[in-house]
């Protein structure tokens, strides 16, 4: 609060507020009540970036070198490629900025103050210091103030500090900006507004804090750079050869451009953008929504999540799971705010239980509603269990006559009902004051309290007063000896599935942490109620965290699993960044305005769709539809079959590009004697046609059984794997056999090394190659599938997508080679029986070779385990 505010602050005469004049005044000098915010990146900025990338450029780059070429029609395939990619990676993300412009919607459009003596309705941005508010139950807070006049006030401020139950606010307590209230009303001195509130610090947060790069992004941008360097090498390389060949300066520099764009994989930056496109699909279709594509294949990655426990990893359901009276305890049962329901107990005891049922219902105003048939709670979540549990005890209720509000002072409520005057509050305060049962009622509220249990206790007068009329002499009775009538054990019950989708995260090496507002003892009994807290794991509050990054991520990595309570926005936001520094993937989940900085700064932000703000929703880069942990662990699930599908196809493009390559390097090594094989246009139909379809329907690939078993490797997505298997055993089976096939077809025909075979048999033998790598293409889709299964132990059904993209490749092969305007285009006619054949036999051969590579890297895990 600046002193400026602190002046008008304290001259503000409560009764007749500010006058307009002097608001008028104020607001020139502090500026209207709304929030900072930050400038948007215009959307056409937002397009150019998706097509404006490295590989992008690359792309750009070789539709310019092959209109150079005098290849016009190609750079227009290329330029369509990488327009379409973009506008379709723009259509799933253009609302990635959007986080911090949404904080505006949290503040009230009027309010009403008390100016020059009088009620007046202004708009909410002219709310200014030293202003007199007047909110009711449901009425958003303007601006941060005190409250001068509280009548029950409750506030919710879980956007906030992610304190899951309202909050009492007495008179003196302070009130903060875009919390609302829940009940009762109040006058509050306006103290801060604008950029000065809470909830503005919030919104700096946000602001400050950057999403950091998909490992998927640093992958591909690896994988690209390494890409170019080889086409620009290999294509200038080849260039000199051809023009220390005899070659023309002109016919040597377009040699080399054609060979450096036909060895671009035209084809990866579409495959990789559809493949996850495909698994944001069956994520959505998991109820999670994807608002960022590359968040795909970075929840495949996460190795540490950081979750909510309220409404999360709990049913956010305040539900009496308990009664306690001194004639036994009593059990109800039903289904949520349902009021129907089952007691069950010995009859003196759901006697008593049923009593102090009703008088703790008489106590508290919140209550359970009907709204489209389906029954919601309306006030405190706690008073609408209360409500609930008095209707499952099918008896009659009676209105009180006098009530008296729960205030944190005297920590009770009561009520009088009939002739009776009851009490509902903290045990510590209601115990005290009872005779009986002493000991026992201890001994069972420490064992509800392990069990992370709110409890509160009912009491009822002992001895017949005279019947009280206001609250003061209700008040007075607490006084007096009091019978304990029980202790009400209150709860928000896990939701299901949470135990399981822990543990499987356990057995994928994934490590997660509790991170709320609520307090230690009763976030640490959910914790280990749930499964996520083991003897021995960390609990701690968030102002006892180490101040040193590395010192507090080592803290949270435990394998026991660790509860951070009473946590606070900067604090989530610190814990995503030391826990990435310390080498982990972090996925943060969040649902108020508090996360939106912490789900923005980590590496994959998750946010409640059902009970989030919109700032958060807009923040994250995954929304829960169904607000529910388990549904974050089958995103990791999916994200880790696209990441397994990315390698899947990246191997089917790299095993294609080195039989693309074989025919140039034989050419250059030979010095010319034996003719190029293929032709650029032949390998573009091969990237751009043949391989296009196959390599997507990898990229649909279903995730396995094995998915979730142990951590995800380490490895790149061009891993030491990947570049063997496609360059030392697949590439050179397809790139000899097409070679061999190209050499064998030209010597038949009466060629020999050195000479320039006629038009019509370098035709057939081109076709030829081009059939036989088309071919070991189809073998190669199959053999893809599995990483480290032989393609006959890969059930086919599994993914009839490849089926479907096989059938489509070999029409295009007929095509290619069979249409005569599409033949003489590319180079190549229909090769003889003997051509097939020997294709035929190279696709076979591919497949044992792979699978004979498979089963040696098995043998060697497996003598490396023994």
């Amino acid at each position: 609060m600046t002193s400026e505010q602190t002046e008008h602050d304290l001259s503000t005469d409560t009764q007749i507020g500010l006058t307009s004049d002097a608001a008028a005044v104020l607001l020139a000098r502090v500026g209207p009540n709304e929030l900072p915010r930050p400038p948007r990146r215009p959307w056409w900025r937002l397009l150019i970036s998706q097509v404006t990338h490295f590989f992008a450029v690359l792309l750009w780059v070789a539709a310019a070198l092959a209109l150079l070429a005098g290849m016009p029609t190609l750079a227009v395939a290329i330029a369509v490629i990488v327009v379409l990619n973009g506008l379709f990676a723009y259509a799933q993300e253009h609302r990635a900025d959007q986080a911090a412009q949404k904080l505006g919607t949290l503040m009230p459009v009027n309010t009403r103050v008390v100016r020059d003596g009088r009620l007046q309705e202004v708009p909410a941005p002219d709310v200014v210091p030293g202003d007199v508010v007047l909110l009711e139950a449901g009425d958003r807070v303007p601006a941060d103030g005190t409250l001068i006049l509280s009548e029950e006030v409750t506030a919710d401020e879980s956007m906030l500090t992610g304190e899951s139950v309202p909050v009492r606010k007495p008179a003196g307590a302070v009130v903060r900006a875009a919390t609302f209230l829940v009940q009762g009303s109040g006058r509050v001195l306006v103290t801060t507004t604008g950029g000065q509130t809470e909830v503005a610090s919030v919104a700096g947060l946000i602001s400050s804090a950057h999403r950091p790069p998909s490992p998927l992004s640093l992958e591909l941008d690896r994988l690209v750079r390494f890409i170019a360097v080889v086409a620009l090498t290999v294509g200038v390389v080849l260039g000199v050869i051809s023009l220390l060949l005899g070659g023309t300066a002109t016919g040597a520099l377009l040699f080399a451009v054609g060979v450096s764009v036909a060895l671009v994989p035209e084809g990866l930056l579409p495959t990789v953008t559809l493949s996850l496109a495909r698994g944001a699909q069956r994520m959505a279709e998991s109820n999670a929504l994807v608002r960022h594509l590359e968040a795909v294949e970075t929840l495949g990655s996460t190795t540490f999540i950081c979750t909510d426990k309220t409404g999360t990893l709990t049913r956010n359901e305040m539900t009496v799971t308990e009664v306690w009276t001194p004639h036994g305890r009593v059990v109800p049962r039903g289904d949520g705010y349902e009021p129907t329901g089952t007691v069950s107990g010995e009859p003196a005891a759901v006697r008593t239980a049923a009593e102090a049922a009703v008088a703790a219902r008489a106590c508290v105003t919140g209550r359970a509603i009907l709204e489209d048939g389906i029954w919601q709670p309306s006030g405190d979540p706690m008073e609408v269990a209360l409500d609930v549990l008095a209707a499952r005890f099918d008896i009659e209720v009676t209105d009180p006559t006098i009530r008296i509000p729960f205030v944190t002072e005297r920590r009770f409520s009561a009520a009088v009902v009939g002739e009776q005057s009851y009490f509902l509050g903290a045990p510590e305060r209601i115990l005290p004051a009872c005779a009986e049962p002493g000991a026992a009622a201890t001994s069972v509220l420490d064992a509800y309290a392990d069990q992370g249990r709110r409890v509160v206790a009912v009491a009822r007068a002992a001895t017949r007063l005279p019947q009280p009329t206001t609250a003061e002499e209700l008040a007075a009775l607490l006084d007096e000896p009091m019978e304990l009538l029980a202790l009400l054990a209150i709860e928000d019950p896990p939701r299901e599935g949470v135990r399981e989708a822990l543990e499987s995260c356990r057995t994928a090496g994934i490590r997660v942490a509790m991170m709320t507002g609520d307090n230690a003892r009763t976030a640490a009994a959910i914790a280990t109620e749930v499964g996520l807290l083991r003897p021995g794991g960390v609990v701690v509050e968030g102002d006892s965290l180490p101040t040193e990054d590395a010192a507090l991520a080592n803290l949270l990595d435990d394998p026991l699993g660790a509860v951070v309570a009473r946590v606070t926005p900067a604090d989530k936001l610190r814990i995503a960044n030391a826990l990435r520094l310390h080498g982990h993937v972090v996925a943060m989940t969040g649902d108020g305005v508090n996360d939106a900085a912490a789900l923005r700064g980590a590496d994959v932000g998750v946010a409640m769709g059902l009970g989030g703000s919109d700032v958060a929703r807009d923040a994250a880069d995954l929304v829960l539809l169904d607000d529910h942990f388990a549904t974050i662990v089958k995103a990791i699930e999916l994200g880790r079959a696209t990441y397994a599908n990315i390698r899947r196809f990246l191997t089917f493009h790299l095993t294609d590009n080195v039989a693309e390559l074989a025919p140039f390097a034989v050419w250059a090594l030979s010095g010319g004697s034996v003719p190029a094989a293929l032709s650029v246009l032949q390998i573009l139909a091969l990237d751009i046609g043949t391989d296009m379809l196959p390599a997507l329907a990898l990229g649909a690939e279903p995730p396995s059984k094995r998915t979730m078993e142990g951590p995800r490797g380490r490895e790149r997505v061009a891993s030491g794997s990947v570049l063997r298997r496609a360059f030392l055993v697949l590439g050179p089976i397809e790139a000899v056999a097409a070679v061999a096939a190209f050499v064998w077809v030209l010597t038949g025909g009466g060629w020999e090394l050195g000479e320039t075979p006629g038009a019509a048999l370098l035709a057939r033998g081109s076709g030829t190659a081009f059939a036989v790598i088309a071919v070991a293409q189809v073998a190669n889709a199959f053999a893809c599938r599995s990483e480290s299964r032989a393609a006959w132990r890969v059930d086919p059904r599994r993914n009839p997508l490849v089926l479907v993209a096989v059938a489509v490749e070999v029409v295009l092969l007929a095509a290619f080679l069979g249409l005569p305007w599409l033949s003489d285009l590319l180079g190549g006619s229909w090769p003889s029986g003997a051509g097939w054949v020997w294709a035929l036999v190279t696709g076979i051969a591919l497949l044992l070779g792979d699978g004979l590579h498979k089963a040696r890297r098995a043998a060697r895990r497996r003598s490396r385990a023994t």
